[in-house]
């Protein structure tokens, strides 16, 4: 390894540069497939490495431990495609649209669709959850209310995304904490400053929103022809709640995510076999492939046609490749190398936490998930926070409003990729929906630049440190 160089500024910015430029214009302006440009960007950034010194072992042990970083959410991935296929299988989509359809009125969907992924992405501490579950069935019942999916999408992932955020059984919130060298219950009250207002603003404008879908203009006929389709193709029953009362039961106890959601698997067997009179060999079936079926009603047809292992393999291969160039440009320095000419010219708190921001989405952007990004970001601004004498919780928010914030409107990103396998709404669609990620830095930084919420202390660079 000692034949191996650090890579300069100039090799960092091209590098980079050309990453971005590649995404972006094959993305939105080519349209090609976002697989194929993630493989050229790890050939690029592989050329880079080679041109430092490094072997070509070197170079695949690097994106190994990159793609080992993200073995947690692939198991993830594959399980909430059993999930979705289990929750079909037993009738519990279909039950919770039917009842909901009778309850929430179209106007109030869109603000009750993000006070209700906000509740329960605190109670549980993830955002996967929240949208693999609730998400899907807000997805289910949003359409048969004739409501835009990327609408109903940006609901809830915003307030998915506000519970992640806040929760202090959330892994990103405590790892933001921890990163930055602060109390948990600090760190959170810091950004209630920030969110709370932004948060206010997000129902404003899903409020305004949803009133362009009255009953007015949705066919009180057209809902009642939906909820026709489910009754005669499952049976509908309150009964069947009782898998997702599972999840979340145990997701309130601590339980980790994957024991909660094989238990929840299982009530959903025990109930599509004993309730829908379904066969085990066309259950299993559904876990593998995804739940079929030919319903004659086309919205409905669209709701239950889904989940399954194999529905979570684009996404499985997108986390592949995208953590596997997060650990190329991690092992090889390049975003510290592209940020240490900046942060000797930060001069004001509100042009480091500007700074923090775009260093916490570019790390998102550049390897593909939000832990590597909070801890990178976090090492790499500690000491000018402690330098500039603020508090180590202004740094906790910057990092997590940028990142957390951040992970969920990038398609590439472990959430992209996950949000869009779940709900099957593409992020660049969702994306101008999702209120709260994109306005939630903006607040954040208007408040700084006012000196709102700014916390100074007088301390010594040891103490910041935990020392």
């Amino acid at each position: 390894m000692d034949r191996v160089k650090k890579p300069s500024f100039a090799q960092s910015f091209v590098c980079f540069g050309g990453i971005l430029a590649m995404i972006i214009i094959g993305l939105i302006m080519l349209h090609i497939n976002m697989h194929v440009l993630i493989m050229t960007c790890i050939i690029w950034t592989c050329l880079h490495c080679v041109y430092l010194g490094y072997s070509f072992p070197e170079i695949k042990a690097a994106m190994s431990v990159g793609i080992n970083r993200g073995l947690g959410a692939m198991f993830i991935f594959i399980l909430i495609g059993v999930v979705i296929a289990a929750f079909l299988e037993s009738g519990t989509i279909s039950s919770i649209v039917y009842y909901s359809l009778d309850i929430i009125h179209p106007a109030v969907f869109l603000p009750s669709s993000l006070l209700i992924c906000s509740l329960m992405s605190l109670a549980v501490g993830t955002s996967w959850g929240t949208v693999g579950t609730a998400g899907v069935i807000l997805i289910g019942v949003g359409g048969a209310m004739g409501i835009p999916l990327p609408i109903v999408a940006g609901a809830v992932v915003s307030g998915a995304t506000f519970g992640d955020k806040l929760s202090p059984i959330s892994d990103t919130t405590n790892l933001a904490a921890v990163a930055a060298g602060t109390d948990l219950y600090k760190h959170i009250k810091s950004m209630l400053y920030t969110t709370i207002p932004t948060y206010l603003i997000c129902i404003v404008l899903f409020a305004f929103v949803g009133l362009e879908y009255t009953t007015d203009v949705i066919s009180n006929a057209d809902v009642k022809a939906f909820q026709a389709a489910i009754d005669a193709n499952f049976v509908v029953s309150i009964w069947g709640f009782l898998p997702i009362i599972t999840l979340f039961a145990l997701s309130l106890m601590k339980y980790d995510a994957e024991p909660a959601m094989i238990s929840s698997v299982a009530v959903a067997i025990l109930l599509a076999i004993f309730q829908q009179e379904r066969s085990v060999l066309d259950i299993l079936s559904s876990l593998q492939d995804g739940y079929v079926a030919s319903t004659g009603h086309e919205d409905l047809d669209t709701l239950v046609n889904r989940g399954g292992i194999q529905s979570m393999m684009w996404t499985l291969s997108m986390t592949f490749f995208a953590l596997a160039l997060g650990g190329l440009l991690d092992a090889a320095g390049f975003l510290h190398e592209l940020l240490t000419g900046i942060l000797v010219r930060i001069r004001s708190v509100f042009s480091l936490a500007f700074s923090t921001m775009c260093t916490g989405i570019l790390a998102c952007m550049s390897m593909g998930e939000s832990y590597i990004s909070i801890i990178v970001t976090s090492q790499l601004f500690k000491e000018k926070y402690a330098d500039m004498n603020l508090k180590p919780y202004m740094l906790s928010r910057s990092v997590e409003e940028s990142t957390t914030m951040s992970c969920a409107i990038i398609p590439w990103t472990t959430a992209g990729a996950f949000y869009y396998g779940a709900m099957k709404v593409p992020v660049f669609d969702y994306l101008p929906y999702a209120f709260l990620n994109y306005l939630n830095p903006i607040v954040s930084l208007a408040m700084t630049y006012m000196g709102i919420a700014v916390f100074r202390e007088v301390f010594t660079k040891e103490a910041y440190a935990g020392e």
